[in-house]
């Protein structure tokens, strides 16, 4: 049998979560049986990565469906950009001679374009939970229910969120786990000169998030949890990782001016977007996400469980489907800062609790989240969708 050609459609080129999950599955396919090609709306470090990997990576800035175009002049802006790189994608669908779309996102909604016209069959990964505006949530969901032949969610919570919509009924939704390399997140290797890096004494005990600086991944809930807990405890330091979407640099500003005024900024850490997490992982003592929506299934999780370390995070989405409560991490109640700092505070002061957390954890991770099972999954899945074309 000749190879599966496969169309990936995503709505970025940074290496957020999505973006990891989808370089991750392409760069992992068997070769010899699947062939990706990659269609990304904008340049960025995932076109590079994927360059380097020897991926076939088109830049088309076809429209994502974004805050910007929730007004009536974006409404028509969106459609006119809508038909116009549709049409471009639609010959690079035929010029590729595809046979499988892979959309990567509920945001790109172009791959149905191409579906509808083509008659290529579509599999959509949803990797979101969105909870408003409801009409965006309602009209998605319909989008989907009607141009997906194979819709995946990455968690039981998003599955049960899309069902809600009522467009589902009669169209099975399968959950695949996202999954990530545990090789690639050792814990056990010295991190003493990280300390040295970030001038934190190495007799200090860190906590940290990484993840998008937007309105719902809660840095603001984090940092009043985190200057609580330093207000107790002179030794322990707070880190933040990662950066708005282009448009909303104003939530960076934001952050930045409530670390100053919260009186702790010698042991604020902020660092911006930065490519390679593993170090920061093996830095912090306690992983942190205090997702105020529910997060779907957040690979900064992953990762921070593959690094063997415990996880305290809002009790709602997708994170309750990796952390065990009492077992590899604590869940506090949602959008209660003050319950997220006396969770932490219960892992802060008990090292020999932190260690045996950490260690499930990483076990944890291996066994529910590999990467390995998450890429046979998917091909299996394309496979299918090409047999029954």
């Amino acid at each position: 049998m000749s190879q599966i050609r496969i169309l990936f459609l995503h709505a970025g080129a940074e290496m957020y979560g999505a973006d990891k999950v989808m370089f991750d599955l392409i760069c992992g396919l068997d070769k010899t049986k699947y062939k990706a090609y990659v269609v990304l709306p904008v340049n960025g470090v995932l076109v590079e990565e994927l360059r380097k990997k020897g991926i076939s990576v088109c830049v088309i800035p076809y429209p994502i469906m974004r805050r910007k175009y929730f007004n009536p002049s974006g409404i028509v802006n969106y459609i006119r950009d809508f038909i116009k790189y549709s049409k471009k994608l639609i010959r690079l669908a035929k010029e590729y001679n595809i046979d499988v779309i892979h959309t990567n996102t509920s945001a790109v909604l172009e791959g149905s374009y191409i579906r509808f016209k083509l008659k290529i069959p579509q599999l959509w990964e949803i990797h979101e939970i969105i909870v408003k505006p409801k009409i965006i949530f309602y009209l998605t969901s319909l989008w989907i229910s009607l141009f997906s032949d194979k819709t995946i969610t990455v968690s039981d919570a998003a599955k049960r969120h899309l069902i809600q919509s009522g467009f589902f009924k009669h169209k099975r939704i399968k959950v695949i786990y996202n999954g990530v390399d545990s090789g690639n997140f050792v814990p056990d290797i010295d991190n003493r000169y990280l300390y040295r890096e970030f001038g934190i004494p190495t007799d200090s005990r860190v906590i940290g998030m990484i993840g998008r600086v937007n309105s719902w991944k809660g840095q603001s809930d984090f940092l009043d949890a985190a200057c609580m807990i330093m207000k107790k405890y002179s030794d322990v330091y707070t880190i933040f990782v990662g950066a708005a979407f282009e448009g909303e640099e104003w939530r960076e500003k934001e952050l930045k001016e409530k670390i100053a005024a919260s009186g702790f900024e010698d042991r604020i850490i902020n660092m911006g977007y930065i490519r390679d997490t593993a170090e920061i992982h093996r830095l912090l003592d306690i992983f942190v996400l205090p997702s105020t929506n529910p997060d779907p299934l957040p690979t900064v999780v992953l990762e921070a469980m593959a690094s063997g370390r415990p996880i305290v995070a809002y009790r709602h989405g997708g994170v309750c489907e990796m952390v065990k409560e009492g077992e590899n991490g604590l869940l506090a109640d949602a959008c209660d800062p003050a319950d997220l700092a006396k969770k932490i505070e219960v892992l802060i002061n008990d090292d020999e609790l932190r260690q045996k957390m950490g260690s499930i954890s990483r076990k944890r991770q291996r066994e529910s989240f590999s990467l390995d099972s998450n890429i046979r999954k998917y091909e299996k899945e394309y496979s299918l969708l090409v047999r029954n074309e």
